[in-house]
């Protein structure tokens, strides 16, 4: 039986629990309550709104627009925070188990997206992707989408040494808030789902459910 994504992060926490000091563990929990405190379900796109054009960086650095990525039909977008995040790769593996085959079925493209640009190339061969990985250049796309944050602690970082914003190529402490966005061929949201908590995200069944549900009830106007 396929184990849910829960379960999954739960081994991790766990993992983390055995692994970790007190004070990383509890400065970890204190940022992901803080998010999910400030989470305001309504001010991210709702259900029928139209996403303006935007365009993405493919893992061989080649430029991806909305209007491409759409041109066969809808398609998942899939947000992570970067390559070498714990929490992304159980997560993705996961989309790809669990999500990818579904969508494959159904004519639904499935992309991953971060800030991270270039992409982390080791990450789609690490877990044998199925769904390419791409880049937001300047959180144009996830700003938009309104689940980029800065964390409550930014320390100041010596030059050279290695921090958030060297690894996504921003220098910036901003990063993206896990997400899922589904856009129907004319680019409005059929589904969009924001986890302030990047150890809570949302499941495939979840996600295939509101597939079938817009199914049956068409945005007004289609």
């Amino acid at each position: 039986m396929t184990r849910s994504l829960k379960d999954r992060f739960a081994d991790l926490q766990a993992e983390r629990e055995r692994t970790w000091s007190a004070e990383q563990l509890s400065r970890n929990a204190a940022q992901r309550r803080v998010l999910v405190e400030r989470h305001d379900p309504f001010a991210f796109p709702q259900r029928g709104e139209e996403i303006a054009p935007f365009t993405l960086i493919d893992q061989n650095g080649a430029t991806v627009t909305r209007d491409e990525l759409l041109a066969d039909g809808p398609a998942a977008l899939v947000f992570f925070r970067f390559g070498g995040c714990p929490a992304c790769n159980v997560a993705l593996p996961y989309y790809n188990e669990t999500l990818l085959p579904e969508l494959r079925r159904q004519g639904v493209k499935l992309v991953a997206v971060s800030a991270q640009v270039p992409v982390d190339q080791e990450l789609a061969s690490r877990h044998a992707l199925g769904f390419p990985v791409t880049g937001d250049p300047n959180y144009t796309l996830a700003r938009r989408l309104n689940i980029t944050f800065f964390p409550e602690e930014q320390p100041p970082v010596p030059e050279g040494e290695p921090w958030i914003g060297r690894t996504l190529g921003t220098f910036s402490y901003e990063i993206d808030q896990p997400a899922v966005l589904i856009l129907d061929r004319n680019a409005r949201v059929l589904f969009f789902d924001a986890s302030p908590d990047w150890l809570h995200r949302t499941e495939s069944e979840t996600i295939l459910a509101a597939l079938q549900d817009q199914k049956e009830s068409s945005i007004p106007g289609e």
